[in-house]
């Protein structure tokens, strides 16, 4: 099988700040790729620069084996490249349906007139909730009702519906409870199924070792590799997020004190 999208030596430059320094992964379809790292590690600016938000100051990304050149988000999404960030970019005070069609609205024509298909969407709306495990109690229900991880099924379940090939979680589970956080790896579960390449941004090792099938390490805009499941343990993944050598030797400068 060949990857979705390979990112080769990747990097990202504001002014004297280097935020991405030769970042090299790559994305295969029907496969969680979780990509680690703590505060200031480079997630954010590489996920931006993957979905068309930064162009990279140099390195090359390529998209079903051809060079990608996305203008801005509008082109990534229109490619298949959508991205759930934490703020997930939803009104409270409008119902679920509106939310789950907001920017794709349907259109049904009567005397000339153009109206919102209310119907359509809200049969499809409750049929795509369903597929991932969410029983609303209807579709006219506000979304600032429903639960944070209730909310984080809807905005997946938006981007599986039309049409995404990549999909990219924007530390997804930090703000919810256990239960919460079950359902929401639940739905990561099966949206990687439907063959779509899912990129879960974390820092939780539990999280990721959950869902994920491959796993990359971001320190300071840089790689520390990429693990395969079953090879590498919570322990040592956590070890690699915490600075691993660096540590050790911080260790033993202190005399085994830290």
């Amino acid at each position: 099988m060949k990857p979705i999208i390979e990112m080769k030596e990747i990097e990202k430059h504001f002014g004297s700040v280097i935020a991405l320094a030769g970042v090299t992964i790559d994305f295969y379809p029907g496969e969680c790729h979780c990509l680690l790292g703590d505060n200031g590690a480079g997630k954010s600016t590489f996920i931006k620069t993957m979905s068309g938000v930064h162009k990279p100051t140099s390195g090359e990304i390529r998209f079903e084996g051809k060079p990608m050149n996305f203008d801005d988000p509008r082109d990534s999404i229109a490619a298949g490249i959508a991205t759930v960030y934490q703020d997930l970019a939803m009104i409270p005070l409008m119902s679920v349906s509106r939310n789950f069609f907001m920017g794709n609205e349907p259109i049904k024509t009567r005397m000339g007139m153009s109206f919102f298909d209310h119907e359509y969407a809200n049969e499809t709306t409750m049929s795509e909730m369903r597929k991932m495990g969410i029983s609303l109690r209807g579709p006219d229900q506000a979304v600032g009702t429903l639960s944070g991880g209730e909310r984080q099924t809807v905005a997946i379940a938006r981007a599986v519906h039309f049409g995404a090939k990549v999909l990219i979680l924007d530390e997804p589970t930090s703000a919810l409870g256990v239960r919460q956080t079950a359902n929401v790896l639940a739905t990561v579960d099966k949206v990687r199924k439907h063959g779509i390449a899912v990129v879960f941004i974390t820092h939780n090792v539990r999280h990721a070792m959950a869902v994920g099938d491959r796993f990359t390490v971001l320190n300071r805009g840089k790689t520390y590799g990429t693990a395969v499941k079953g090879e590498i343990t919570p322990e040592e993944l956590q070890d690699l997020m915490a600075g691993g050598q660096e540590l050790a030797t911080l260790e033993g400068s202190l005399g085994g004190t830290v």
